[in-house]
């Protein structure tokens, strides 16, 4: 049975879309953006940006039953491939061994021309 993942406040319910969906003991989490609780992408650069992305992820991981040590694989967008080694440190910040899977992709755009990064996720959820 799916279960949808809703956090407060929920920035992707006027996109029809769901913060993330827990199938059986797997949580898939929608990508997660630099953006603060009032859905407008933070100031301050590429890491402010990518500390609040990981941030929400975090907070719909939670939300969902799981955490960052328990991801799976998690996808990193950025939007400029020079922020290469300051997603190494983020990655390096947030998670811990063994380490998730990854793919890291440059892209064209973001939902938000201001956005920089973005990350979805798998995730095991333990279940009691």
């Amino acid at each position: 049975m799916l279960e949808r993942v809703v956090t407060e406040p929920d920035n992707y319910a006027p996109f029809l879309l769901s913060q993330g969906i827990r199938y059986g003991s797997l949580l898939f989490i929608s990508g997660q953006a630099g953006a603060a609780d009032d859905g407008r992408i933070v100031e301050g650069g590429f890491r402010a940006q990518g500390e609040q992305a990981f941030a929400n992820l975090r907070r719909a991981l939670e939300a969902g039953g799981s955490s960052l040590k328990d991801v799976i694989k998690v996808t990193i967008f950025v939007t400029d491939m020079s922020h290469f080694e300051e997603v190494v440190e983020l990655r390096r910040r947030f998670f811990s061994e063994p380490y998730p899977a990854d793919t890291i992709a440059e892209v064209k755009a973001l939902y938000d021309p201001a956005a920089m990064i973005e990350i979805e996720a798998i995730a095991a959820v333990h279940t009691a």
